[in-house]
């Protein structure tokens, strides 16, 4: 068995045979992890459900996962191979994210540990963000991450296997946030991420000169500026001008983005760069991400599309390592939603 108290890299650990729950917002996902791979990673999408309220509604959210959880459990198992009696821990992701939502996986988790007698770890959901890297091969500390979701935007120095040291995050709204609703005023529907990039692909990024807020200020990201520019610009614009609205949004949201990873790696000694969260599947970011690593002469994990968005085989891989490190939950009770990686409000 691998030590997950390697110092100096993050990696996926052989825990044995993990199941993992991930709830945290509107996708219900099960992964199994055996022998330090992914035996199965399914994940249940509600986009079709929450598509006409253009967001996500917390209550039908909380019921899709409930109304899901037994099905989506038994085929991550069937496409696994595994029996669940074979299964040696549970993992779940204990926040942050919508209560309702979490309140289903937690207790879905807690069911299947009671039942089969087996040690429960609550995962960070962030953390996970970060151990999804590790699945595609180990990441090398120090490291400097970049998470980027619906809920969150956040810098943070990876020190040590389970040592976070927060650089900055957003005073406002998220980056993944500002795509929904900036999708939303432009009528490209939901989730708002790849709408815009799909849009963005037939217009000219440097048509409309939107603001950048705080780009050159220290770590902290403010996104909620650029959203109310794009409805103000719309009021005289016309309907032909969306793919550019699309393209200026986008180059401004990822020169922001990038500019900030390029600000603390002046400022932090780190041998990779990783990125993690919805955001994190777009590609123009993930362009300039990877080169701004290879001028700057540090390695890059920019992992898979499918496993920047919320997918429990992050979740079994960081619950793997906290599990091989010792730490796990006596009955659940202990188990409580978490508001952020390395404390402060959850954004």
């Amino acid at each position: 068995m691998t030590s997950a108290r390697s110092l100096d890299r993050l990696e996926l650990v052989d825990a044995g045979v993990v199941l993992a729950i991930e709830t945290s917002c509107d996708d219900t996902a099960v992964a199994v992890v055996a022998g330090g791979r992914v035996a199965a990673n399914v994940v249940r999408s509600q986009a079709a459900l929450h598509a006409p309220f253009g967001g996500v509604v917390p209550e039908v959210a909380a019921r899709a996962h409930d109304a899901a959880m037994v099905e989506v459990v038994e085929e991550a198992l069937a496409e696994s191979g595994i029996d669940a009696h074979e299964v040696e821990a549970i993992a779940v992701t204990k926040g942050p994210g919508l209560p309702g939502s979490l309140v289903v996986g937690v207790g879905a988790a807690l069911g299947l540990a009671v039942g089969l007698d087996r040690p429960l770890i609550g995962v960070d959901h962030m953390e996970g963000h970060l151990y999804a890297a590790t699945i595609e091969g180990p990441v090398a500390l120090p490291a400097l991450s970049l998470l980027v979701s619906g809920g969150h935007s956040e810098l943070v120095v990876i020190e040590a296997p389970f040592r976070y040291r927060l650089l900055g995050r957003t005073r406002d709204d998220a980056a993944g946030e500002a795509f929904d609703k900036v999708a939303r005023i432009l009528g490209l529907g939901f989730p708002g991420g790849p709408a815009i990039e799909a849009a963005a692909r037939d217009g000219r990024p440097d048509a409309i000169r939107f603001a950048r807020a705080l780009r050159n200020q220290g770590f902290d990201l403010s996104f909620s500026g650029i959203k109310t520019e794009v409805a103000r610009y719309l009021e005289g614009a016309r309907a032909a001008e969306v793919a550019d609205v699309a393209a200026s949004f986008q180059e401004a949201v990822v020169d922001v983005l990038v500019a900030k990873l390029e600000r603390a790696l002046e400022s932090e000694r780190v041998e990779t760069v990783v990125i993690g969260g919805g955001v994190a599947a777009n590609g123009p970011l993930r362009e300039r991400v990877a080169e701004l690593a290879r001028a700057r002469g540090v390695g890059a994990h920019i992992p898979a599309r499918s496993l920047c968005a919320d997918n429990a085989a992050m979740i079994a891989a960081a619950g793997a390592a906290r599990l091989v490190a010792g730490e796990h939950a006596v009955d659940g009770l202990d188990i409580e939603p978490t508001r952020s990686l390395v404390g402060g409000d959850d954004h």
